[in-house]
Formats: C-alpha cells, structure tokens, sequence
C-alpha cells in the first residue's frame, strides 16, 4: 500500500511541474503556475528524501544496495562487486572483490530482518555473477 502512495507522490509531483513549467492553464496572476511548479518540486524533495527519515534504510534493485543502518550516512553497495557476505554475532560483514570489507552493526536489529537483508545481498550477488 505505501508503495502507491509513493508511486501517486511522484506522479502528481511530474504533473505539477508540467503544468506550472508548460502554463497550460492561464491564470490572471502570472505567478500562480511557477507556485504550480514549485508544489511539483517540493513532492520531488519529499518522495527523495524519505531515505533520511527513517533510522535504518535498505533499498536496492538488480544493479545494488543501499544500506543505511544506526548511522547518518548510507553506503551504496554493487552487487558485481561483492565477493562474500558473513553474518556474525550481529555483526554483517561484506568482502568486496578488491579486498575492503564493509561491516554493518546489527544488534538493534530484528533475526529475521537481518537474515533477510542477507539473503538480498547473497542472492542479487549471486544472480548477478551468473550474468556477467
């Protein structure tokens, strides 16, 4: 369900932004469609900053990951260049192919949250050295 709210945010905001940007509706204040336009912007800054209100983020798709958890800053992760991924006493750990690890706390985190979060990363990585 959120994921159509988000979806609707997006839409309306690129409708907004048409409208105020391509004045398809004249107003007696000239103004009104860059206020149009500026609505439009704003859903943008919202539908793109919803990473940053919550304590721990995780999105990724075929190409990546990232992995925002009980910090400030996210870390973007490529699937083709990850070699290995440990789970250990709450603690992800990610070997990347040039040697760097990458470790992520994970003891406020749920048991099955962080299995899952695994297993996105073990199978999109896997999936993703099939294809290349």
């Amino acid at each position: 369900m959120k994921n159509w709210i988000w979806i609707a945010i997006l839409i309306l905001s690129l409708i907004f932004i048409l409208s105020g940007t391509f004045e398809f509706m004249e107003f007696e204040n000239p103004k009104i469609n860059k206020r149009i336009s500026a609505v439009g912007f704003f859903l943008q800054v919202i539908y793109f900053s919803k990473m940053f209100w919550y304590k721990n983020y995780v999105q990724w798709n075929k190409k990546g990951a990232v992995i925002r958890i009980n910090s400030f800053t996210s870390k973007s992760l490529s699937f083709d260049e990850i070699n290995k991924t440990e789970l250990n006493d709450k603690k992800l750990i990610i070997t990347k192919t040039n040697g760097n690890k990458v470790t992520f706390d994970l003891k406020e985190i749920e048991e099955s949250d962080t299995r899952k979060l695994n297993e996105i990363l073990v199978k999109n990585t896997i999936a993703n050295n099939v294809y290349n």
